[in-house]
């Protein structure tokens, strides 16, 4: 089977290695044709295990990605200890190393993918940021377990729910600016009488205020584009696609 993915457009080292896939080219059927990498959506395991199994061939990965229990919080992985056991999938939203061949890997289908790259080379991470991440501060935590100085980092906001699909109640508005007050900016009253959010311009401003100042961001729009993205609130239930760095 041929697999497809994106590359971040970003200035990392060399040593750094990461891509996003597309849900082309996998095995699974029905609304998690094709490339399902989520093994929690109620897809055949067997398909599941076939899609990772291609991904990590196709893409040469040095091991087995550390596939997390997403669960919207803002726990981090250190994947330099026993979490780095790819049989563990520990319980977090976000993942760290500084060892080549561990590889962090984020699950999303709306929510944004955040990866981070020290631009000496020798870290990165990756997080899940869905409104409830960003509003706990998921991103914050992960620039803090990089353990490495804000300006030294680059961020890549990967494909995700564009604002113009993205529509959320008062209640999500008001949670997010309780985190950040003057990020009104990134809400459009709609239609409806509900508000459009705009995750990537949400996540952009939580980055810059930690002082990571080299934040690039995929045009991608996951609801938008069906052909080649999973979307949760296009088509649930249905799968997910994968975001992976790693140190080689």
């Amino acid at each position: 089977m041929t697999l497809h993915w994106l590359a971040p457009d970003w200035p990392v080292p060399a040593s750094v290695h990461a891509l996003s896939t597309w849900r082309v080219g996998g095995v699974s059927v029905g609304r998690y044709a094709a490339l399902n990498l989520g093994d929690h959506v109620d897809d055949e395991p067997a398909a599941v295990a076939a899609n990772r199994r291609a991904l990590r061939e196709a893409a040469r990965l040095p091991a087995e990605p550390v596939w997390l229990r997403q669960v919207h919080g803002t726990r981090v992985a250190d994947l330099d200890g026993a979490e780095g056991d790819a049989r563990m999938a520990p319980e977090a939203d976000a993942a760290v190393t500084r060892r080549p061949g561990r590889v962090c890997a984020i699950l999303t289908a709306d929510c944004l993918p955040v990866l981070f790259a020290a631009d000496g080379g020798e870290a990165v991470g990756a997080a899940h940021a869905g409104w409830r991440g960003l509003a706990a501060g998921v991103l914050e935590a992960t620039v803090r377990a990089l353990g490495v100085p804000p300006a030294r980092l680059a961020a890549w906001i990967g494909p995700g729910i564009s604002a113009r699909h993205y529509e959320v109640g008062a209640e999500v508005r008001e949670a997010l600016l309780r985190a950040d007050p003057d990020a009104q900016a990134a809400f459009e009253p709609s239609a409806s009488g509900r508000f459009l959010a705009d995750l990537p311009a949400l996540a952009r401003r939580r980055l810059e205020a930690q002082g990571v100042g080299r934040v690039y961001a995929s045009p991608d729009c996951t609801y938008a584009d069906a052909n080649h993205f999973f979307s949760h609130r296009r088509e649930a239930p249905c799968g997910r696609q994968a975001s992976l760095i790693w140190l080689g």
